[in-house]
């Protein structure tokens, strides 16, 4: 890299519906501090995220590709990595993990990260991690120069897997905290456009509608407790199950899908927004940079190309605002990012499973709860929660301050900076407490 030009990276994702790994993208871009100059390629799905970004100023193109196995799309994303000058590639979500750091190693860039962000004990990204996807995946690992683990528990699955782990570094997903803070106002708003009544005791959970999330259960927790709603945000291929089960249930009335409620990032862009992306300029390697309005009812698509639920108009913090309890009956996760967005608007949490939490000293987490993969456990924190009688005045868990998207961003570009310098890299994996920032500047 000659001196003096500013570093250009290239994140290559999977898709850019609205999701935690693609929202999280698109906030880390927003706050990765200079010199660093980015643009995105999407292998498939340009959706709602895709038209937030270019609202941003970010470059984005859509490479095309028809699916898994469109071999096509190698030598076309290889030509863009020319084309651009890229210094760095950084890739995310399995497909474009595997795809990205071949076309990176052929194209002679070898500073090559990709963030981990769906690594589960049994799925990756709803796949099951069968002998195939696991050899695919370390064979192309080797390809890349750092793995970057959203949580201490990524970590150590990668560790397991046999990734070195001099090659894995920790580096938590990160929110903007300010825009999840308790507004009373807003609560009252949103409870009386949703018919919610002030007393009405309101559960509810966000994450695309896919059976790992176990949408089901806060289900069945509603039907088990009269007088309960349930809020649902997010959109995916178990939508037309879960409404029937609602019916199945007789708890119709009492469940609202709210569909994609991406977080609207603060200028009012984003999924939920009322922003319009201005055309971008054409990419490197021909690729365009397509414009979408990002607009409330907009459509988009999850990740495996299949149209989501229109969004309500409702946003993720809306929502948050909405709520008395939090729940999260997810199977296993990867981070937790909807656990901690929901303690950053001071909303007590009932989980399965959250690496964010488990990597927290117990202190920091007041009003988060723990409980087994059996309904009748849910069914009991929730009746527990409502006993308890919290009112709805909140203050964010003290541990959402570790989860800083700023510090998040830092550690990003400190891997960069030991990619292309060969300076100290950042600390690598530790499950040991304090925060790893704490501990660097001690």
């Amino acid at each position: 890299m000659s001196a003096g030009r500013r570093p250009r990276v290239l994140h290559i994702v999977t898709g850019l519906g609205t999701g935690g790994a693609e929202q999280q993208l698109r906030l880390l871009l927003r706050h990765l501090p200079d010199p660093y100059t980015c643009d995105v390629v999407t292998l498939t799905n340009p959706g709602a995220v895709a038209a937030g970004l270019r609202a941003d100023g970010v470059r984005v193109t859509d490479l095309g590709m028809r699916g898994n196995r469109d071999l096509g799309a190698l030598p076309r994303l290889v030509r863009l990595i020319r084309d651009g000058g890229y210094d760095i590639v950084h890739t995310h979500l399995y497909r474009a993990c595997v795809y990205g750091r071949i076309a990176a190693r052929i194209a002679g860039v070898r500073a090559v990260v990709a963030t981990e962000h769906s690594l589960g004990a049994d799925e990756i990204e709803g796949r099951a991690l069968t002998r195939g996807v696991r050899a695919l995946y370390l064979g192309t690992e080797r390809l890349g120069g750092v793995t970057v683990a959203v949580s201490d528990t990524v970590a150590e699955r990668l560790a397991e897997w046999g990734v070195p782990p001099y090659r894995i570094h920790t580096v938590p997903n990160g929110i903007d905290a300010a825009r999840f803070r308790f507004d009373p106002s807003a609560r009252a708003a949103v409870r009386a456009r949703l018919g919610i009544a002030p007393d009405t005791y309101a559960i509810g959970g966000v994450g695309r509608l896919v059976p790992g999330k176990r949408f089901d259960s806060v289900l069945r927790t509603v039907a088990a407790i009269p007088g309960t709603v349930a809020l649902l945000a997010g959109a995916g291929p178990e939508h037309p199950r879960l409404s029937r089960l609602a019916g199945e249930l007789g708890v119709t009335e009492r469940v609202h899908f709210l569909g994609d409620c991406g977080a609207a990032l603060p200028d009012g862009t984003g999924p939920s927004g009322t922003g319009r992306a201005e055309p971008g300029p054409p990419l490197p390697g021909g690729g365009e940079s397509r414009t979408a309005a990002a607009v409330p009812g907009a459509r988009s698509r999850d990740r495996d190309g299949r149209p989501d639920v229109p969004a309500a108009g409702v946003t993720v913090p809306d929502l948050l605002g909405a709520l008395d309890l939090f729940v999260s009956a997810s199977r296993e996760e990867a981070f937790g990012l909807a656990v901690v967005e929901a303690l950053a608007a001071g909303v007590p949490v009932v989980y399965r499973t959250c690496p964010a939490v488990a990597d927290l000293p117990p202190g920091e987490v007041p009003g988060a709860r723990r409980v087994g993969a059996a309904d009748a456990e849910l069914i009991a924190a929730v009746r527990d929660a409502i006993a308890a009688d919290r009112p709805p005045g909140r203050e964010p868990a003290p541990g959402v301050a570790r989860y800083d998207i700023r510090r998040t961003a830092e550690r990003v570009a400190a891997v960069y900076t030991h990619l292309l310098d060969g300076a100290p890299p950042p600390l690598p994996h530790q499950t040991s407490h304090p925060d790893p920032i704490e501990r660097a500047h001690r």
